[in-house]
């Protein structure tokens, strides 16, 4: 039973690890489908976790940490279009300038606005009467049914007591998929990542397109930046995003640009990241494992994994070029 209770804690561990990995992907997913490579999801995330939590303690609310942080970083996939789709810019070289913008600029900020070396205060403070942290969602009955074997620890422990945000990243995943492979929308957005001359041709705009596609890819990188800060820390730190951005291209990739992959890679990522955060102090015999090792053996079996095991990966045709309308 003690077992079967540590394996529990581990999956809890790996949903609250897995989110903003999710959230992420799924926000690459819809830019690459759409034919723009978008290297600047760290710097989103980033940027909305300190626009996210900055409002939230503004206005003592996480909703409007929520919305503030959403559109932040629907602004930085805006300029991201504007530099690689209507100017025709290089679409990495975009997407680090944007990851480099958010590292200086969410610390100076900070550190201008709060004068605590770049973080912003805490989003749960009983003397300033600040509460504007997301609260855990508690299933009915949760408590009570804690201590019958097996079914209490999943429904109390596994499935209940999450942050909103958390229910949230696993619908997002089945609604991708609906939106991208069962409607007319989804339908023209990865033709125009396949096709853009074709797409031109029948009428739709390939350039609308890809707006599009980037503000819902915005919208989802910001999701991933408010669940940081405003739910699992309850403040922002500087480079808090720690290369998730990064992480949930690989997932991407290593799910071959589809929902369900990028999904079970995010889980594989959020999974080693639980099971690391257990090991800490292990022992091998009677010599004491480096944390500085533990912390990065996530990252290590990430990368050993997809390159070992992603086997072949198909990218959308028309993925990192801009689309030149051809001259009547």
């Amino acid at each position: 039973m003690e077992y079967f209770q540590t394996v529990i804690l581990i999956l809890d561990a790996t949903l609250r690890v897995a989110t903003p990995l999710i959230f992420a992907a799924l926000a690459g997913l819809f830019s690459e489908r759409s034919g723009v490579v978008d290297i600047g999801l760290e710097g989103k995330i980033l940027a909305s976790a300190f626009a996210g939590a900055a409002a939230a303690y503004v206005f003592n609310s996480p909703w409007m940490g929520l919305i503030v942080g959403v559109l932040v970083s629907v602004s930085l996939a805006m300029l991201h279009g504007f530099a690689t789709v209507t100017h025709r810019g290089d679409q990495v070289v975009s997407g680090m300038a944007i990851n480099i913008l958010a590292m200086g600029l969410t610390a100076s900020l900070g550190n201008f606005w709060f004068h605590q070396g770049g973080n912003t205060p805490n989003l749960v403070n009983a003397l300033e009467n600040i509460d504007a942290r997301f609260t855990t969602i508690v299933f009915p009955f949760a408590e009570q049914l804690k201590d019958v074997p097996i079914i209490g620890g999943i429904y109390s422990e596994l499935l209940s007591g999450h942050f909103l945000l958390v229910y949230l990243a696993l619908a997002a995943v089945p609604l991708s998929w609906f939106v991208l492979f069962k409607t007319r929308f989804g339908l023209r957005l990865r033709a125009v990542g396949e096709n853009p001359t074709a797409v031109d041709t029948a009428g739709i705009s390939v350039v609308g397109m890809r707006y599009m596609a980037l503000a819902i890819c915005g919208a989802l990188a910001g999701l991933a930046g408010v669940y940081l800060s405003v739910a699992v820390t309850a403040q922002f730190l500087p480079n808090m995003s720690a290369g998730k951005g990064y992480m949930a291209l690989a997932a991407l990739i290593f799910g071959k640009w589809r929902p369900r992959g990028a999904l079970l890679a995010c889980l594989m990522f959020g999974i080693l990241q639980a099971i690391a955060d257990r090991s800490q102090g292990a022992m091998i015999g009677s010599v004491e494992i480096p944390v500085q090792l533990i912390e990065a053996l996530p990252y290590i079996l990430t990368v050993v994994l997809l390159g070992g095991f992603i086997g072949t990966a198909i990218a959308p045709k028309a993925i990192g070029r801009p689309y030149v309308k051809e001259r009547e």
